[in-house]
C-alpha cells in the first residue's frame, strides 16, 4: 500500500463574497463539513470560515484529486445548508476556488493561520487577501 501525504491548503467565498456565514450559522456548519467529510473519506486536518469564505487544510489520499475534494464539499455542504432552511436566501458557494499545496515544514503555520481568521481579517478583507495570494502565487508560476 502506497504511503502518500499531500496537504492542500483550499480557500473559497460565498456566491459573489456575500456576507452568508453568520456568527450562529458558522460552527454548525464547520461541524457538518467535518462529519460529512469523514463518511466521504476527505480528510480535513484544519477548517475554519468567516462571514464570507472559508479555509481548509486538507490531505488527500493518493486515490483523492483537488477538484472532486472541492466539489464533494461545497455542493454537499450548500445543499445540506439550503434542505435545513439555515439562511433567509439560497446559500452558494462560488463556482471558483483556491488551493495552493501546503510543504510538510511549513503545516503548523498554516494551521494556526486557519485558526485565526477572525484575527487576521480585522487587518485585511477576503478581497485584499485573495489579490495577494493570486499575486504571490501568480508570479511564481510565472518565474518558472
Amino acid at each position: 500500500m502506497p504511503f502518500v501525504r499531500v496537504w492542500v491548503h483550499l480557500i473559497w467565498s460565498t456566491k459573489n463574497r456575500e456576507k452568508m456565514i453568520s456568527s450562529e450559522l458558522r460552527n454548525t456548519l464547520l461541524d457538518h463539513i467535518k462529519s460529512n467529510s469523514k463518511i466521504k473519506e476527505i480528510w480535513i486536518d484544519t477548517i475554519n470560515c468567516i462571514s464570507d469564505h472559508i479555509h481548509i487544510l486538507v490531505s488527500l489520499k493518493a486515490d483523492q484529486s483537488i477538484s472532486k475534494t472541492v466539489m464533494l464539499i461545497k455542493g454537499e455542504s450548500s445543499f445540506w445548508v439550503n434542505k435545513n432552511k439555515l439562511t433567509r436566501t439560497k446559500f452558494e458557494w462560488q463556482d471558483e476556488y483556491f488551493a495552493i499545496s501546503v510543504s510538510e515544514s511549513i503545516v503548523s503555520k498554516v494551521r494556526s493561520y486557519i485558526r485565526n481568521q477572525e484575527e487576521h481579517h480585522h487587518k485585511k478583507s477576503f478581497s485584499e487577501e485573495y489579490d495577494d495570494l493570486m499575486k504571490r502565487y501568480q508570479n511564481t508560476v510565472a518565474a518558472i
